[in-house]
């Protein structure tokens, strides 16, 4: 599908995101049933597959699981809010909800990179491990509440891909002066090598691709960038995704309101957000292959694999990043980054042992195939 066609045809299947409650309940005025609507800004273009559908899925979570005492009106980016100020949107009373990811707002603080993702970082396994029993929640608890914010894990990509190239990148001399879209750390990254960075919203991806304003961009993997159709713009796309190789996704609450709310209801804001979360990931594991192969078969992509001496240049300037964020970083980044080494170095070796072994040996052509 064309991306206006789809942009298009995303926008007609969701042009109402107030999430129903049960056609009963809907005669009582909501202020004499203890009810409430309240607003999720979100960074993404309306409807679009993994990201905006699972904002809107999460919205209907949390009406079911409230018993349609907090419906959820969702906002696309930029219908309500840019669609990178969610953050200040929520702080401030905007909206109730956000949706996005928390390395968007590295101007507040570095820290909060950490909670999305870092290059050559967790896995999508082991940033769930890391923040549901390694101590990353309660860090990211105290980290938000200067904010006026609460935050949860509400979403996962899984690995991702480098990014779409405009030409073949073989060694670091191809990296400088290259115009790319990437956010985070890895924009500190790839600036290190001589990279400029230019980084736009998801929507504005594609037009500056075709303008040549961008040389390479870089947004999720196969289900998102094809229904965006970078690849009529960028024929070169690249793995594997050392800068996000799972990208933790947020569900931010104002907190006051949600202190407000009575314990039942915080409950179901925060189970409706980690049932999101594995929804996520498991929809995006599930599509991002038929949708790599369509990318590949019907659209002639030209896959490619970064260099192990660039993935080893590329793992220095992470390290670099990684201690310069520390050395100038205040208090609470410093313990941040400290928890995430920590227990990164601790998850490695099951990691290694358990998933990265079988998936070598699954790699040996073993054919699985009915006779």
């Amino acid at each position: 599908m064309k991306r206006r066609a789809f942009l298009t045809a995303a926008g007609a299947a969701t042009a109402s995101a107030t999430v129903p409650v049960a056609a009963a309940r809907a005669q009582a005025p909501a202020i004499l049933s203890g009810r409430q609507e309240w607003r999720m800004v979100t960074s993404w273009p309306k409807g679009l597959p993994g990201v905006g559908t699972g904002a809107e899925r999460l919205a209907r979570r949390i009406a079911e699981l409230t018993d349609g005492r907090i419906t959820v009106r969702v906002y696309a980016a930029g219908e309500l809010v840019p669609a990178l100020q969610c953050f200040d949107a929520v702080a401030n009373g905007t909206a109730e909800l956000g949706h996005d990811a928390s390395y968007y707002h590295l101007s507040k603080s570095e820290a909060t990179a950490f909670f999305t993702c870092f290059p050559f970082g967790f896995t999508a396994n082991e940033l769930d491990a890391w923040v549901h029993h390694g101590g990353g929640q309660p860090l990211w608890d105290e980290l938000y509440a200067g904010f006026g914010l609460k935050g949860f894990l509400a979403g996962n990509t899984g690995a991702q891909m480098v990014g779409w190239f405009r030409k073949e990148i073989r060694t670091a001399a191809d990296l400088r002066g290259l115009k790319m879209r990437t956010p985070g750390n890895n924009a500190r990254v790839l600036s290190k090598l001589g990279a400029t960075i230019v980084n736009v919203p998801a929507g504005e991806i594609f037009t500056n691709l075709q303008s040549g304003a961008l040389d390479a961009a870089e947004w999720v993997g196969p289900l998102n960038d094809l229904a965006l159709g970078f690849y009529q713009v960028a024929p070169y796309y690249y793995s594997p995704g050392y800068q996000e190789p799972s990208a933790g996704l947020q569900l931010t609450v104002n907190k006051a309101k949600y202190d407000a709310l009575p314990r039942d209801l915080q409950l179901a804001l925060q189970i409706a957000a980690q049932a999101e979360n594995n929804n996520m990931l498991a929809e995006y594991t599930a599509l991002s292959g038929p949708a790599l192969r369509t990318l590949v078969e019907a659209h002639g992509v030209q896959l490619r694999r970064l260099s192990p001496e660039l993935l080893q240049a590329l793992g220095d300037a992470a390290n670099e990043v990684l201690n310069e964020l520390h050395a100038n970083g205040d208090p609470m980044t410093r313990r941040v980054i400290e928890s995430f080494l920590e227990f990164r170095t601790k998850v490695r070796p099951w990691t290694r042992v358990g998933e990265f072994t079988y998936m070598q040996a699954r790699n040996h052509d073993v054919r699985l195939a009915l006779e």
